[in-house]
C-alpha cells in the first residue's frame, strides 16, 4: 500500500490507517511476548542495551567457563590422587581388605592397589 503525496485527504486517511495498524500490531506483539520462548539470556540483552558488543560478552563467558573447567579438573585430579593414596595406605594397614579396596578402585577409575604385596614383603612373611 503506497502513499502518494498528491492525494490530499485520502493520503491522510491511509496514513492514519497505517499508524493504527502499526499500533495494533505492536500491542499484539507486546501481549504475546510473554508467551514466546526467550532463548537470549537477559544478561546479553542488557549488555547490548548498554551499547556494548555481545561478542565481548561471549568471549568473557567462554574464558570464565574455561577457568572453571580448569579448577574443577584440578579438584578432580586431586581427589583421584587422594583416592589412590588412601587405597594404598588402607591395603598396607589392612591387607585382608585388598579385594574390597580393588573393587572400589575399579568402580571409581583408579588403578589396582599394589600395597598388599609391599606390606607382605616388608613384614617378612613371604620371601
Amino acid at each position: 500500500m503506497g502513499i502518494d503525496a498528491v492525494d490530499g485527504p485520502q493520503t491522510q486517511q491511509e496514513l492514519v490507517q497505517l499508524i493504527t495498524q502499526l499500533a495494533g500490531s505492536l500491542s499484539e506483539l507486546s501481549n504475546n511476548a510473554s508467551t514466546l520462548p526467550n532463548l537470549i539470556p537477559p544478561e546479553i540483552v542488557e549488555y547490548v542495551d548498554d551499547g556494548r558488543n555481545p561478542d565481548i560478552y561471549t568471549r568473557e563467558f567462554v574464558e570464565l567457563v574455561q577457568k572453571s573447567n580448569q579448577y574443577l579438573k584440578g579438584k578432580s585430579e586431586a581427589f583421584a590422587d587422594f583416592r589412590d593414596a588412601l587405597s594404598e595406605e588402607m591395603v598396607k594397614a589392612w591387607p585382608e581388605m585388598k579385594t574390597d579396596v580393588d573393587n572400589v578402585l575399579q568402580d571409581t577409575g583408579g588403578e589396582q592397589s599394589r600395597g598388599a604385596e609391599t606390606t607382605v614383603q616388608t613384614n617378612g612373611t613371604t620371601g
